[in-house]
């Protein structure tokens, strides 16, 4: 074996052992977790009530992605790869909480965008936070809302209110993440429900 040879040898070693050890690790398969959460208590809709649109909640900065995140001790915001929302966050709170509605007794329905039904309320808003905090060991949810008359050819706003829930967090593990956002999510929807009982 020549001199050169021998060289681009040694040299290929080190990037064969790597790609060795690459393929030894395991594989980490990705984990999507859904928004589901119920009111403590279903009541039936209210025979002649008025009628509720939930729009399509947007997003606030930095949750757009799926990923479950925390903040870190420093401030930073970790977005995990391999544990997700089964769906964008947004989404999921926006029909979580549509379900919520529907099941307060406060509204004769409680619709999506598109449906035929007449809206009589329109309810407009923003998922702002929901996340754990690794520096004290909560989790935080917030969303802002905002409620309009549609019956009024002014359109006139009823509500502009921003609900907020934190809650403890037992562990950092994925499951508990979940389960305290979600418990501070149920706090949010009590708030935003106690808020729209005065219309």
């Amino acid at each position: 074996m020549t001199r050169l040879h021998r060289r681009s040898l040694l040299l290929g070693l080190p990037f064969l052992a790597s790609a060795c050890g690459l393929s030894e690790r395991p594989y980490a398969e990705q984990r999507a977790w859904p928004i589901t959460l119920t009111r403590p208590e279903a009541l039936p809709p209210r025979r002649g009530g008025l009628v509720l649109e939930v729009r399509s909640l947007r997003a606030g900065a930095g949750l757009e992605a799926r990923g479950l995140q925390a903040v870190q001790p420093d401030g930073s915001i970790r977005t995990s790869f391999y544990e997700q929302w089964a769906v964008p966050p947004a989404e999921g709170v926006e029909e979580a909480l549509r379900r919520w509605l529907a099941d307060s007794g406060l509204y004769a329905a409680v619709v999506a965008p598109g449906t035929r039904v007449s809206a009589d309320l329109v309810l407009d808003g923003a998922v702002t936070a929901l996340w754990t905090n690794l520096a004290d060991m909560t989790a935080k949810a917030r969303v802002a809302v905002t409620v309009v008359d549609a019956r009024a050819a002014s359109r006139r706003i009823l509500l502009q209110d921003t609900a907020s829930g934190t809650v403890g967090l037992a562990a950092t593990v994925a499951p508990a993440a979940v389960r305290a956002q979600i418990a501070a999510l149920a706090v949010v929807f009590g708030q935003i429900e106690d808020s729209l009982r005065r219309y």
